[in-house]
């Protein structure tokens, strides 16, 4: 694959002109996926272990940070932990192949999706556009409330009994379908269609995001009653139902 030239100081603005932090300490691929980001018009920031991302996110606040898992000192999962603590922002986690256990792990961290090493930077390109797209979604209507939760669309925001919930950016689109199609049973291929975006992929993204959402939203997610497992299926969301 031909790398491309290291982005120079004075960016393209693209459509977005959204600014992206990419956290690599491989110099090969922190160079290959900056420049194929530079060149799809993004502003690119780098940074080669986890407290340099940490400074130069405060510094300038990403709208999107590309995350190596596998960093010196400072791993991926805790750069994100400590980025989610500042608020929210979407995390792409890239990583090795075969490491299913770290994946599940950065999307238990909040890491919005993950890609595995090796990839086609343009494929990665296609991932930011699509997570930067659903967190800034066009004016999508009226507040939707069902069995205690409230949100509302335009302002990304939940509650729940009145208290706001801190959700991720593909925890607030999955737990808005649900509210939007009650009482419908989804396949983990049809979420994945619907929320993701995605044709195909890692169908335990799905798993992994329903079991956080059931920890946020469920009065016992040991026994959950809104989003119900519909066995041999899927999932629905019954708002006033007990599961049996």
């Amino acid at each position: 694959m031909q790398q491309p030239h290291e982005p120079s100081g004075a960016h393209r603005q693209g459509p977005s002109s959204a600014r992206v932090l990419v956290v690599d300490d491989d110099p090969t691929v922190s160079e290959v996926v900056a420049g194929y980001l530079d060149r799809a018009g993004y502003v690119v920031d780098r940074a080669d272990d986890g407290p340099t991302a940490l400074t130069r996110a405060a510094a300038h606040r990403p709208d999107l940070v590309v995350l190596d898992l596998m960093l010196p000192g400072m791993d991926g999962l805790e750069v994100c932990r400590r980025l989610r603590g500042r608020g929210p922002v979407p995390v792409i986690m890239l990583t090795a192949r075969g490491d299913e256990d770290d994946r599940i792990l950065g999307l238990e961290v909040g890491a919005d999706d993950y890609v595995t090493k090796p990839f086609s930077p343009r494929e990665l390109v296609l991932r930011v556009e699509s997570v930067l797209r659903r967190s800034r979604p066009a004016p999508s209507g009226h507040r939707v409330t069902a069995a205690g939760l409230s949100i509302d669309p335009d302002a990304r925001r939940v509650t729940k009994d009145g208290s706001e919930l801190a959700l991720t950016l593909r925890e607030f689109d999955l737990l808005l379908f649900f509210l939007r199609h009650p009482g419908r049973a989804f396949g983990r291929e049809d979420l994945m269609r619907e929320v993701w975006g995605w044709e195909f992929g890692d169908l335990s993204t799905v798993t992994v995001h329903i079991r956080r959402l059931r920890g946020k939203v469920e009065d016992d997610p040991a026994r959950p009653r809104l989003i119900q497992t519909v066995w041999g299926v899927g999932y629905r969301f019954e708002p006033g139902t007990e599961e049996d």
